[in-house]
């Protein structure tokens, strides 16, 4: 799914909030999650996983063709780590045949999240009227906006 589709999908699914801003939602979003990443510090979103940098330290390595030393400088790389949850509903088969999960008490557990059924089925809280149109974003964040598309 590209940005684009996360849009659409979620502005399909909230019809009388206008697309614009569902794009301004989510560019704020992911703006968000890179400047806290460029801070170094961890993201953490419950029963999806966490987002972190590891620091590559700067250091000296040869040109491959020339022999030559090359100066690397200091690097983030982020990853992802996949959470307990979303593990267990992309894999829901569990070791010794169990398909349901359950808490510690045996009782089965229902997702948080909506199923991918559930997100495609008309919402009972959204109005049937269309949203209005957005006003255009400042000036400022009209290059920033097209830099993240």
């Amino acid at each position: 799914m590209t940005k684009s589709q996360l849009i659409e999908r979620i502005s399909r699914k909230l019809p009388h909030v206008p697309r614009c801003e569902v794009e301004r939602i989510v560019n704020t979003v992911f703006d968000s999650m890179v400047e806290a990443l460029k801070r170094e510090d961890r993201i953490e979103i419950r029963g999806f996983g966490s987002f972190a940098v590891k620091v590559r330290k700067a250091r000296e390595a040869r040109n491959p063709r020339t022999g030559a030393k090359v100066h690397v400088p200091r690097r983030l790389t982020p990853y992802f780590t996949v959470g307990k949850e979303l593990r267990d509903r992309l894999n829901p088969q569990r070791p010794g045949g169990d398909s349901e999960i359950t808490d510690p008490r045996g009782e089965p557990v229902r997702a948080a999240t909506p199923t991918a059924h559930e997100l495609d089925a008309p919402s009972v809280l959204s109005p049937t009227a269309p949203a209005p149109a957005c006003p255009p974003p400042p000036e400022e964040a009209r290059g920033r906006a097209a830099f993240l598309q």
